[in-house]
């Protein structure tokens, strides 16, 4: 017994004795894995611009083209966008989603509104997004420049310390800058072709955020991970990220 005993106490002082040494390697295998994520995602972020397709000026003047085509006509300046770009952009560089009637209802940072997933990528996604009720809601803070070019109605946002009103108006766009935020309102019947590019899958949690907190609405979460999916997947397959 008393062997034992002394045993026992000296597996325990050993196994004291080794823990700082334990908790030394510990900590600083997690600080070099640490480093090394950061320093990858430092280097892809630096070369993330060689994968972007789109520009904000070309969809910028496209927007501008279907608003003077097509006036207060959202129901036309849809099909008018989409064939365009249909046209424009090869299926060999970049995969479009032609099917306009593809909405599927959206909350997120207390806004409430509809989309049409034109295109989603890795680091671009391309959507219609509004809604003939009006909302009002937080732009979120994102890891991607975000341009939301208004097709039809007018959006507000606020942006302090300016106490001033910001107006955006059919043809002109609102910027948001990567890790910007701003409150913002969109009036009845206010529909935007939104772009955002930089890493969008870090944009995901807010926009699917509310139907876990408040909305529970699984239907639309389940066919806004679909569609998102399926564009990334139809993207990858032709080598764009």
């Amino acid at each position: 017994m008393p062997a034992k005993k002394l045993s026992e106490k000296s597996a325990r002082e050993t196994s004291a004795g080794t823990k700082p040494g334990s908790c030394f390697v510990k900590w600083v295998t997690r600080a070099v894995i640490a480093f090394v994520v950061y320093l990858a995602c430092s280097v892809l972020d630096r070369v993330k611009d060689r994968w972007y397709v789109f520009t904000p000026e070309s969809l910028h003047e496209l927007a501008q083209a279907a608003v003077r085509t097509h006036p207060n006509d959202i129901n036309a300046i849809i099909p008018y966008i989409v064939s365009n770009l249909s046209q424009t952009y090869s299926p060999s560089v970049i995969a479009i989603n032609p099917n306009s009637s593809e909405w599927v209802l959206n909350n997120a940072g207390g806004a409430m509104g509809a989309m049409y997933v034109i295109h989603a990528s890795i680091t671009e996604y391309l959507i219609i997004f509004g809604t003939p009720l009006g909302t009002e809601g937080h732009t979120g803070m994102h890891t991607a420049d975000d341009y939301f070019n208004i097709l039809v109605g007018e959006q507000w946002a606020f942006n302090p310390p300016n106490l001033e009103m910001e107006v955006y108006r059919p043809g002109e766009v609102h910027h948001l800058p990567r890790g910007h935020v701003k409150q913002y309102k969109m009036h009845e019947g206010c529909f935007a072709l939104e772009y955002a590019r930089g890493w969008i899958p870090l944009m995901l949690p807010f926009g699917l955020a509310d139907v876990f907190s408040s909305t529970l609405d699984y239907w639309s979460f389940y066919h806004t991970v679909r569609i998102t999916a399926r564009e990334n997947i139809r993207n990858l397959l032709i080598g764009k990220i």
